[in-house]
């Protein structure tokens, strides 16, 4: 058998990891505290994570052409474009809690969305040059690099807000600070990155199917509905957690703890998911994903004490995990290397999208149903059932229809 020379793919792999843990632990900084943020700020209360809202939406307008610039001038461009906005956000975020600007505060965020949608695309770079045998565990290894960010930016979260006697919405200020450091030092390692950008199509290969046809591919459009679905749901629940924890009479740095939980579990199983994957299939492992997720909610529905959060939030991270990488890998083999800059930026425009319907939706189920944060929180959990009955069902039909055709 022929032997794949996989050491090009791992050195890029090597950079996109440490990426995703310094430069991801702002997206866990904002996540924690965006919302609370938010609350102290906003003139309404069923908007306090719309800041968040507009991370998410930043990412889903960034995507596609984010996609394009990546296609055509490659990846580290990207990336580094990426790294520029994020700094930018962080920079106007923290003059927006200065002043108490909440509608500057929305701006800073919104950059900051283009910043998380580069980091959307470290999962895709990491397949780029690699072997078939070897792509899903670059991915997963890739994922397994929030890891650190599950630990640095919650942790930095708790630090600040635990070492100051400040109440107001000013406590929140040197987080955004630290976002700044963690995108400089982004900009450094992304110039290690060693990803060729993609050949000009030739005349012999076409331009590719167009985004009509290739949504119409069953494989393609259910690795996408499965993506968008697992996102969206862990971040519907996330994004309410810290406003749920403290709302039931937890301090903030609790909310954080609660957090780190879930992100490590987010992205410790990627070790492994991998290679579950490969010996197992994808279709089981996104089940599997789909089927934790579910559980998540049941647990959070049995009641508001501290472990129910920690279990809760546990358990959605290993769902997500599962449910996202086992979706990424499916659609990473269903397109051309031609398709990749249409395929990739449509994907994530569809799941962020989704993601961004969720963060917005997770504020006003929590603070505008119901009568106080306990129902709000049973609100958000049981809004997901539709969606994983939407997306296991469509998995369900395409099990069902590959062993119809090969039967």
């Amino acid at each position: 058998m022929t032997q794949v020379d996989d050491s090009r793919a791992k050195r890029n792999v090597a950079v996109l990891v440490a990426a995703q843990a310094f430069l991801g632990s702002q997206i866990t900084m904002m996540f924690v505290v965006a919302g609370l943020a938010g609350q102290q700020i906003t003139p309404y209360a069923c908007l306090a994570t719309l800041p968040i809202s507009l991370i998410v939406f930043g990412s889903m307008t960034t995507a596609p052409w984010l996609s394009n610039v990546m296609q055509r001038f490659g990846r580290k461009t990207g990336f580094i474009l990426g790294a520029c906005g994020g700094l930018i956000g962080a920079a106007i975020g923290a003059y927006a809690l200065s002043i108490s600007s909440f509608w500057l505060f929305l701006a800073g965020s919104y950059m900051t969305g283009i910043y998380m949608s580069a980091q959307g695309f470290y999962r895709f770079a990491a397949a780029d040059i690699a072997s078939e045998a070897f792509r899903p565990k670059a991915i997963s290894y890739v994922m397994a690099g929030g890891l650190l960010s599950a630990i640095i930016g919650p942790q930095v979260v708790g630090y600040v807000t635990a070492n100051t006697a400040d109440a107001t919405v000013a406590r929140y200020i040197p987080i955004y600070w630290w976002a700044i450091a963690f995108n400089l030092m982004g900009m450094a390692l992304f110039l290690l990155l060693d990803i060729p950008k993609p050949p000009a199509p030739s005349a012999s290969d076409g331009p590719g199917r167009t985004r009509r046809e290739l949504l119409a591919s069953p494989r393609i459009a259910v690795a996408v509905i499965c993506a968008a679905v697992s996102y969206a749901l862990m971040n519907l629940v996330m994004t309410s957690t810290p406003l749920a924890v403290v709302g039931c009479g937890f301090g903030e740095p609790d909310a954080a703890n609660v957090v780190t939980i879930h992100v490590l579990a987010m992205f410790a199983p990627s070790f492994f998911t991998g290679h579950l994957i490969s010996r197992f299939g994808v279709e089981r492992i996104m089940g599997l994903g789909l089927g934790i997720l579910g559980i998540a909610g049941v647990v959070a529905l049995q009641g508001v004490d501290l472990m129910n959060f920690y279990g809760a939030l546990f358990l959605l991270g290993i769902g997500w995990n599962f449910g996202f990488i086992g979706a990424t890998t499916m659609l990473a083999g269903a397109h051309t290397p031609q398709e990749r800059g249409r395929m990739q930026g449509m994907n994530d425009l569809i799941v962020f999208g989704g993601v961004t319907v969720a963060s917005l939706a997770s504020g006003g189920l929590m603070n505008c149903i119901g009568g106080d944060p306990v129902e709000g929180w049973a609100a958000v959990n049981i809004a997901m059932v539709p969606f994983l009955v939407l997306a296991g069902g469509s998995l369900i039909w395409l099990v069902m229809r590959n062993r119809t055709a090969t039967a």
